[in-house]
């Protein structure tokens, strides 16, 4: 570990201790430390000739619902064959040990729930869960209905049923993106961990924080545009950055 590295790393740990109201925003980096390939990566195999984002729409579902289904089902296999990893386990922990910890997820997998995580935020949906695009009622996946060709059809109305996760062109769920703005304004501390700070408007959440006085911390490899505005940023991957982050946090308690 380079002396900047652990400086960073103590830095951090002391605003970490300091806090008392912490938000934190995970992106797609996080999971794809578990092996769940980021949403515009190109997929292997059968896959890789087709555009995630020209599925990921409503035109794209009425052109060719059974594609779209398909593709969301192999999705699927690939979030519950993947497991938590430490970066996960950590952010668990410090919910557990903190007064108050919010966490905002863009992640439409459950590996934030299954390491321990209880109160997860999901701007984006969630990918195991189902409604009708016609009516909205909520619908049971049946495991025949997993390799389906066609998705199934809603019990209530008749129409297709798809994904409960955001489209391209859909507005996030009022609900939570409000629960979340709130409590980036009254937080004291934001992290940001794995996420390009490309994505409006979860990327506007530590910026409004940081407009209320909360300092963030920024955990990537790369460095994004929330790096330039982090007070720290700790270049590296969260499965390694956070639970060392949980050791200082430790010695100093």
């Amino acid at each position: 570990m380079s002396t900047n590295t652990a400086s960073a790393l103590s830095a951090a740990a002391s605003l970490l201790r300091q806090a008392r109201r912490i938000v934190c925003l995970t992106g797609s980096g996080v999971s794809a430390e578990s092996g769940v390939a980021t949403f515009r990566n190109v997929e292997n195999g059968l896959w890789a000739r087709f555009d995630p984002q020209r599925l990921a729409t409503q035109e794209g579902f009425a052109a060719n619902p059974g594609l779209v289904w398909q593709w969301y089902m192999h999705r699927l296999d690939a979030v519950e064959q993947a497991q938590p990893n430490p970066g996960h386990s950590a952010l668990a922990e410090l919910e557990h040990r903190l007064p108050v910890f919010t966490l905002v997820t863009q992640n439409v997998d459950d590996l934030h729930e299954r390491s321990g995580s209880r109160h997860v935020l999901h701007l984006h949906g969630r990918i195991n869960r189902f409604h009708c695009n016609v009516c909205g009622f909520d619908h049971d996946l049946r495991s025949s209905e997993r390799r389906a060709t066609a998705p199934p059809r809603c019990i209530a109305c008749g129409g297709a049923v798809r994904p409960s996760v955001v489209w391209f062109g859909e507005p996030l769920p009022h609900r939570l993106l409000d629960k979340a703005w709130q409590a980036s304004e009254r937080c004291d501390l934001f992290l940001v961990v794995g996420t390009s700070g490309l994505v409006y408007p979860a990327a506007q959440l530590p910026l409004l924080a940081q407009q209320h006085g909360a300092p963030i911390i920024d955990i990537n490899p790369e460095v994004t545009p929330l790096s330039e505005q982090a007070e720290i940023h700790l270049a590296g991957r969260s499965g390694a950055l956070l639970p060392r982050l949980l050791e200082l946090l430790g010695k100093e308690t």
